[in-house]
């Protein structure tokens, strides 16, 4: 029988958690198991998942049909290095990718997570440009509120006044910084951001060799949803410039604003596009980086003529056999009837909550809800009401946000938003005491 009270003194003094310090100021919860949208504690407890691990769970866990393709696959290969050898599962995903993918991302480079990802994305467009005896455009034009990752190169794109990574920031290459889309997703805009970013162009374009944005939806820089309009005029923007479009669709990729893609949205084609998170339904961690013909050719004809990366578990097998069992499932599934179903309940249960002392805003788009506060310090006590009432969430910030799988039961999205709704009352009704 496990003694888990020793083995919670041994991650409280030993293991760090993410963005946490050790002791961790709050201790982990210990799932025992998982199904569906449910996880299992140890005291066994039962919460529903609003989170579906950080966004990668689509189709909640355990899902039969992508368990028994890694079965399989675990059972023949579980691993062979990608360096001069290939193997089935990774030309099989390839193969789905550029069949779903916008039609000029052609080629495929796989890597572990979705922060390698866009280190691969901006490392193909600086190449780009070498290849092209163009080393001067070595800088990027990124947005405000923006997040792209936690690795150096990263970092330097996510938002460089309120992001996570401040701590780092006089180590960080410097990059342009446009000024963040309009708040809006059917927004009216008089187009000042598009102005600010055009301007920033014009001026530094000889210098700039991509334009990175996450399309429709800034994720961990605000949970923020901005019009298709925009994105068709930075599409636009980086045509006349001749600057290269990097779309980080690692939190929108595979349905989750009720477009497969985000960039569906605007309907454009980025030069480069960095997928992960959902690629494997939370199964287990892959991310790929597409590009197009043209990019992967110059790349392949300049000097030294390869592309400079390859990571050690590139294209591993089971991963990639995970990654096409999940878009099996998802495309053979109601994906879209389940995201409007989802997007159509936090709209009658979360928009509500804006009328509450102390919510800043309120908004919904595909299966993300979001709930902005005013004030930034009562994510802990949030989090622990949901617990209370069966439901697990992550606050972070002022923000109050939930994308749980398209496939959850409408009986636990029903227990999901109701556990948000008096967590979230509650703890604005504490605070005001």
């Amino acid at each position: 029988m496990t003694n888990w009270t020793e083995k919670l003194h041994f991650d409280q003094t030993h293991i760090w958690h993410p963005y946490a310090k050790i002791p961790n100021h709050t201790p982990p919860l210990a799932v025992t198991q998982t199904q569906g949208s449910i996880i299992t504690l140890n005291t066994g407890q039962t919460l529903v998942d609003g989170m579906s691990s950080w966004w990668a769970a689509l189709h909640g866990y355990n899902h039969p049909h992508i368990q028994k393709a890694m079965i399989e696959q675990i059972k023949t290969m579980p691993h062979i290095m990608f360096g001069g050898l290939t193997h089935e599962p990774a030309i099989d995903l390839a193969q789905r990718l550029v069949q779903l993918t916008p039609t000029s991302l052609q080629k495929v480079f796989f890597s572990d997570s979705g922060s390698v990802a866009m280190e691969v994305a901006i490392k193909m467009a600086l190449q780009y440009w070498i290849s092209l005896n163009q080393p001067r455009k070595n800088r990027l034009l990124t947005l405000k509120k923006g997040y792209h990752g936690d690795t150096f190169a990263t970092m330097a794109i996510c938002d460089p006044d309120n992001g996570m990574h401040t701590l780092f920031s006089d180590m960080l290459t410097p990059h342009f910084f446009a000024p963040a889309p309009q708040m809006g997703f059917d927004k009216a805009s008089n187009n000042e951001d598009i102005y600010a970013l055009k301007t920033l162009l014009e001026r530094h374009h000889t210098e700039i060799a991509a334009v990175t944005l996450e399309p429709i939806v800034q994720g961990a820089g605000g949970m923020r949803f901005y019009r298709p309009d925009y994105l068709k005029q930075v599409r636009a923007l980086c045509d006349q410039f001749d600057t290269l479009l990097i779309a980080d669709e690692i939190a929108t990729g595979f349905g989750r604003t009720g477009k497969l893609f985000a960039c569906e949205w605007a309907n454009i084609c980025p030069d480069i596009m960095a997928l992960g998170k959902t690629l494997t339904g939370g199964h287990i961690t892959l991310a790929a980086t597409l590009t197009t013909e043209k990019i992967s050719e110059t790349i392949s004809h300049g000097t030294p003529g390869l592309l400079m990366h390859g990571p050690t578990y590139m294209a591993n097998p089971l991963a990639c056999r995970a990654a096409t069992a999940n878009i099996d499932v998802l495309l053979d599934s109601p994906w879209q009837d389940n995201v409007a179903r989802i997007e159509q309940h936090l709209q009658q249960t979360l928009l509500p909550l804006k009328r509450l002392d102390g919510v800043k805003d309120t908004r919904v788009l595909g299966a993300i809800g979001v709930i902005e506060l005013e004030s930034a310090d009562l994510g802990e006590t949030i989090q622990k009401l949901a617990v209370s009432q069966n439901v697990w969430i992550r606050p972070f910030g002022k923000l109050i946000y939930t994308m749980p799988a398209y496939n959850i039961p409408t009986q636990q999205l029903n227990q999901l938003t109701d556990g948000i709704c008096f967590a979230v009352t509650q703890a604005l009704c504490l605070s005001a005491q």
